[in-house]
């Protein structure tokens, strides 16, 4: 294979981001053939030796892209400092140790729904590109009603961090006595935009489900199961919206 960043090819093969690695090559922390590389140097993994923290460098897991429907209370992290379930738990030990699978995008521990995870550095970085921000889908169950002046709000974008988020598609579903739920469909997902707006706009989150994203959706897929994406679904998700 041809000669790549030596930063790419220690993500590529799961043992940590590309700016963890950069820092492991600054620290002198890679080797290639026997000498410290450097920020920049390339390397063929067919052709050199590559040796990470004093250990070889494993060979490049096969491509994996998975759709898991998360549960509530489950961290959308590989590890986690205080012990609690992570969505790597969830997947078979096959799938989750040496494969180098990571969350793609986030989802709030307390919301549920659909998330990607993946082993591929290049598909992870096309599809958290702003260029090809699929819209997401979203149920959303609120406490009390939903005034409409409050839903045109919402639907116009309101204001996050000092900067207006972007119009986002919102109907109401279903309504009953003290809860109203939501479909709201988006194309920009700032940090926990949805309960943020909610609190905005005088309401309280009771349930948060992610549907879709782009056109990947959950349909029958159980709460905590996954399942490979076949190659069909992983062009679809490689072309930007129109």
């Amino acid at each position: 294979m041809a000669r790549e960043r030596l930063q790419k090819l220690i993500a590529a093969a799961g043992l940590c981001s590309r700016r963890n690695a950069e820092v492991w090559l600054r620290s002198g922390q890679v080797l290639v053939n026997g000498s410290v590389a450097q920020l920049g140097d390339r390397a063929d993994p067919d052709l050199d030796q590559i040796n990470v923290q004093g250990k070889p460098l494993a060979k490049r897991p096969d491509p994996l892209l998975i759709l898991l429907n998360k549960p509530a209370g489950v961290v959308c992290s590989c590890h986690d400092p205080e012990g609690r379930t992570t969505v790597l738990d969830l997947l078979p030990d096959d799938l989750s140790q040496g494969q180098g699978l990571h969350p793609v995008g986030r989802l709030d521990a307390e919301s549920r729904g659909a998330l990607l995870l993946s082993n591929q550095g290049d598909i992870t970085l096309k599809l958290t590109h702003p260029r090809y921000g699929h819209h997401k889908t979203y149920l959303v169950w609120l406490r009390g009603e939903v005034r409409r002046t409050q839903l045109e709000q919402w639907a116009r974008g309101v204001e996050l961090d000092g900067q207006a988020s972007q119009p986002v598609q919102v109907s109401i579903q279903q309504t009953r006595p003290n809860a109203t739920c939501l479909e709201l469909v988006m194309g920009e997902g700032r940090n926990r935009q949805i309960r943020r707006t909610a609190a905005l706009l005088g309401y309280t989150v009771l349930d948060l489900q992610r549907l879709a994203i782009g056109p990947i959706g959950l349909g029958e897929l159980p709460e905590g199961r996954w399942r490979r994406l076949d190659r069909q679904e992983w062009r679809l998700l490689a072309q930007a919206p129109n």
